[in-house]
Formats: C-alpha cells, sequence, structure tokens
C-alpha cells in the first residue's frame, strides 16, 4: 500500500511539473504566453497567419509549418469546443507567441486517433505572424487587405528564391550547370548511348525535396520509409513519362532531355519551372525545388505502330457522343 501511494505521489509530481508555468483555461485547457506583444487580441472573423508546430507530449510532430517555409493563413473561427486550440489563440496578439496543451480525447473523437498515438494532450507551438480585423469593415476592403497581404507576402518569397538557390548549390557542393532557362543542374553519374529525345518514354526513378532537406515525393521505398512519407497503398518503382508531351512540370522536360540511360542527375529547379505562384501540396509557393534522377530505361516510340485516327469533323449543331464510363 505505501509503495503505491508513494508512486502516485511520484506521478501527480511529474504530471504537475510537466504543466508547470501554465495557465489552465476553459476545458482543460493549458497555455503559456512567450512573447507578448501590444495590441488587440484576435477575434472570430479576423484573417490571421500563424507559424504553427503539433506535436503530441512526447515530442512526436504531427505538423510543421515551417517545412513549407510558410505561415498558415485563416479566418479566425469560433471555436469548435470548449478548451480548443482556437481557444488559445483568441488570447493572443500580433507578435504573440505560445505553448498550447489541447487534450487529445477532446480533438480526435473515440476511435480516431491516428495510429500509434500516444500522450494526454497535443501540444501547440504558435506564432502569429499577422493580423487584419475584420471589424466593421466591409467585405469588400476586407477582402482587399487580405489580397494585398498575400501579394506582399508573394512579392517576398518571390525575392529570396535566387539566394535560396545559391545557398543549396552552395550547401551541397554541386559543380552546377545553368540552362538559359533558369535550371541548375550537374549530372552525377553519365550513363551511356544516345540522349533521350521527345517522343521517348522515360523510365525513371527519383526523390523530389525542398531546399531545406525535406523530401516529399520518391519512387524509391527506402527513401520514403527513412523520410517518413511512406504510403502501403503506393507502389514504389521506376515511373514511365512521355518526354516533351507536357505530362510533367517544364523542368523535369528540359532536364531529362539532358541524359542518356543509366544517367543520374541532380536537378534544382526555380518555380517558374516548377509549380510557380500557387505552390503544389507541400511544395510552397515560388518554392525552388530539388530532384534526384535517374534514368533508368528509354522506350523508343514504335514506328510500326498505327497511327490514331484522324478527329472527324464535326458540323455545327451536331450532337456529340457520350463518354463511355
Amino acid at each position: 500500500m505505501r509503495k503505491s501511494l508513494m508512486f502516485l505521489t511520484v506521478a501527480a509530481i511529474g504530471l504537475a511539473s510537466c504543466n508547470s508555468g501554465f495557465k489552465k483555461g476553459e476545458g482543460g485547457l493549458l497555455y503559456t504566453i512567450h512573447e507578448d506583444k501590444d495590441g488587440a487580441p484576435v477575434k472570430e472573423g479576423d484573417f490571421i497567419s500563424v507559424n504553427l508546430v503539433a506535436k503530441t507530449d512526447a515530442d512526436s510532430v504531427l505538423f510543421n509549418s515551417y517545412d513549407t517555409g510558410k505561415p498558415v493563413p485563416t479566418l479566425m473561427p469560433k471555436p469548435q469546443y470548449k478548451g480548443d486550440v482556437y481557444a488559445g489563440i483568441n488570447l493572443l496578439s500580433e507578435g504573440d507567441s505560445a505553448t498550447i496543451k489541447v487534450n487529445a480525447d477532446s480533438v480526435f473523437k473515440a476511435g480516431d486517433k491516428p495510429k500509434g498515438f500516444k500522450g494526454k494532450y497535443i501540444v501547440y507551438e504558435v506564432k502569429v505572424v499577422k493580423i487584419i480585423p475584420k471589424g466593421k469593415l466591409t467585405d469588400q476592403v476586407f477582402q482587399g487587405r487580405v489580397s494585398d497581404y498575400f501579394k506582399g507576402e508573394a512579392g517576398k518569397l518571390k525575392g529570396l528564391e535566387p539566394a535560396k538557390i545559391s545557398k543549396y548549390i552552395a550547401d551541397n557542393n554541386l559543380k552546377a550547370t545553368k540552362t538559359a532557362t533558369g535550371l541548375q543542374y550537374e549530372i552525377t553519374k553519365q550513363g551511356s548511348g544516345p540522349k533521350i529525345a521527345k517522343g521517348d518514354t522515360a523510365v525513371v526513378n527519383y526523390t523530389g525535396k525542398l531546399v531545406n532537406g525535406k523530401v516529399f515525393d520518391t519512387s524509391i521505398k527506402d527513401v520514403a520509409q527513412k523520410n517518413k512519407t511512406y504510403d502501403a497503398m503506393r507502389p514504389y518503382k521506376p515511373i514511365r513519362i512521355a518526354v516533351g508531351a507536357g505530362a510533367v512540370i517544364p523542368g523535369w522536360d528540359e532536364g531529362l532531355q539532358l541524359l542518356n540511360k543509366g544517367s543520374k542527375v541532380t536537378m534544382v529547379i526555380p518555380s517558374n519551372l516548377a509549380y510557380g505562384e500557387q505552390g503544389l501540396g507541400p511544395v510552397p509557393p515560388f518554392a525552388p525545388i530539388v530532384f534526384d534522377v535517374e534514368l533508368v530505361d528509354i522506350v523508343h516510340p514504335n514506328p510500326n505502330a498505327p497511327k490514331p485516327a484522324a478527329p472527324q469533323m464535326q458540323m455545327p449543331g451536331q450532337q456529340q457522343p457520350q463518354a463511355q464510363r
């Protein structure tokens, strides 16, 4: 009995020390504000831009906006329940940073916790980068201010791109050759035979990453597992690409045509040859990206293959047949 009481006492002390320095809000919310700037706190309906790291209380990272190189923009919603992360953000003003602990059982409904999730809390490290108050502004004026903010941020990202590319090349000791379009590449293994050409099909293995080194896509199982991007539903094998057909980003179409069979290349692709000002998924706007590519094989078109039938002329008003499902 005494051992049990001692264990419970030690556990209680440990829990208290884990949450020392935290204030308690409604619904079991725990928070501590690290930077407390002057200014009005964010309100429901305001536009906010925040950098955010979400992790378990065992320090397993669930989400990190710093990996994408841009803060998360959103309209501040009404808290979904007492003690959610928005209730914590409601306490902050522009420039503030805080640690917010939210009960994991409140975030995940019964049975919806991610596989392997352990811990009582989800811990959010939050930095409020920008607040645009809605207040009494008309929707048109408010949306205009938000649009101006996005334009300004896009301009900053675009301006930083050349320095990011130069830094990556220097940090990784690449002996890069720059093409007229701005693609930079180093052939790390020379293949043999003629180079691939438009109309050929490239069979390639590849790994794509941001210039901070974070892998966002790969065809190689070991690389995916090592970088925690593995998807059990996906087949990991070389992919086939029709060269010069616009089936891939321009940087790939250009870069592949520099290679012959067996070549390996590192391509540093500026955003105008990749995903541009919009970005895509984990690739933020105006983000240069890096691909390590191996040209495993070249499949040439069959000269004896039947030509596709020429499309028939359609008279005005003639109904088109429905596509088969």
